[in-house]
């Protein structure tokens, strides 16, 4: 479904990304793994073209996601949610959840504004998707709620609901359990292998939670300094020399 070949990110002096290359299977879920300023953000940012790579090239399905404008990536099959949530505070939980399927409308701004039989067709099967998420996601009881003020995991579950709502068939996940609970995290694990039979979803996650990588994906790739440093089986990663010294630590 995702090819990733030779991307590389320069700001000014610093090399974000350096050559990285990966593949992504259809049905399948990829962690991209390593430290902090490792670069796995900025390859997210790639993928949903709100950056620019210096080089190399991105195929999404039979497409160079890299030649498509930034506002059709929605459109195509792609959604991602935020490592620092991108709710609308001031919106309510439903509202936020709409918006995810506001690339799904077809009306133009004339027959809206005349409240046309098929705007108003449309604004409840766009209602009906969204409410059937609040429900999947146990969102009911908060769906009228503004966004501002309620709890952090409750608040990624909108997040989730809103990236679903989009009907993606390629899911981008950026640090979807930092900062929740450990209840909290195996809860969302739990959710997110339901969700991905369900909707058919593929998976490229960026998570620091080992558990929850190694319990979720299927191959798990690891950066370091914009670099890959490895590529395999969760299991196999986990054993890897570099991997180890790079992030997940050697005895003292």
């Amino acid at each position: 479904m995702l090819t990733v070949d030779g991307i590389t990110v320069r700001f000014g002096g610093i090399t974000a990304l350096d050559g990285v290359g990966f593949s992504v299977g259809k049905h399948t879920a990829v962690g991209l793994i390593g430290p902090n300023g490792a670069g796995k953000t900025t390859l997210f940012n790639c993928l949903t073209r709100r950056c620019t790579p210096d080089a190399g090239n991105v195929r999404y399905e039979d497409s160079d996601l890299l030649a498509m404008p930034p506002h059709t990536v929605a459109r195509s099959g792609i959604a991602r949610t935020f490592q620092n949530l991108g709710l609308f505070q001031r919106l309510t939980v439903r509202e936020n959840v709409l918006i995810g399927a506001h690339h799904r409308g077809r009306t133009g701004y004339a027959s809206a504004a005349l409240r046309l039989p098929r705007v108003r067709r449309e604004e409840a099967e766009l209602r009906e998707g969204a409410e059937e998420l609040l429900r999947r996601l146990d969102l009911t009881d908060v769906a009228d709620r503004p966004a501002s003020g309620l709890p952090f995991g409750t608040l990624k579950r909108v997040e989730l609901a809103r990236a679903l709502a989009a009907r993606p068939r390629l899911l981008l996940l950026d640090e979807p359990v930092n900062g929740l609970s450990h209840g909290e995290v195996e809860d969302f694990a739990g959710l997110v292998r339901e969700l991905r039979g369900d909707f058919a979803l593929t998976l490229v996650v960026v998570e620091h939670h080992m558990g929850f990588v190694m319990g979720l994906c299927d191959t798990v790739v690891c950066l370091e300094f914009g670099r890959k440093i490895a590529e395999g089986p969760p299991e196999t990663v986990q054993r890897d020399p570099a991997v180890i010294e790079a992030y997940l630590g050697a005895a003292a």
